[in-house]
């Protein structure tokens, strides 16, 4: 029989190059609120991926996430994007979230290109 609880542990080299990522105490930025607006949305993955963008260990979480399937902002990448990638996290709810992701950015494109 298997041990279904050692699919709960974490591999200690994961917890090594997580302790060196920039994003710690900082979930609220990674990880969506119940019920967020698409534009809350597109605002808060953006600075996300800022956080991203100077981390050290980047490349490692970004893999980390595709290979769990992992919800949330990883790496750089977002649940959608690791989704266009194949690596689409095992839940109904993503394809929705995409479409009003799309249109959220779409609408605060337009908005910055007309200069509100």
């Amino acid at each position: 029989m298997t041990d279904i609880a050692t699919n709960f542990f974490i591999d200690s080299r994961v917890l090594i190059w997580m302790k060196n990522a920039l994003c710690q105490g900082e979930s609220s930025l990674f990880f969506a609120p119940f019920a967020e607006r698409p534009e809350a949305r597109v605002r808060r993955e953006a600075k996300a991926k800022e956080i991203c963008a100077d981390c050290e260990v980047q490349v490692d979480c970004k893999q980390y996430a595709r290979d769990n399937r992992e919800l949330g902002f990883w790496g750089g990448e977002s649940e959608a994007e690791r989704a266009t990638a194949g690596f689409a996290p095992t839940t109904p709810i993503i394809g929705r979230r995409q479409v009003a992701a799309d249109r959220a950015a779409a609408a605060l494109a337009a908005a910055a290109a007309a200069g509100r």
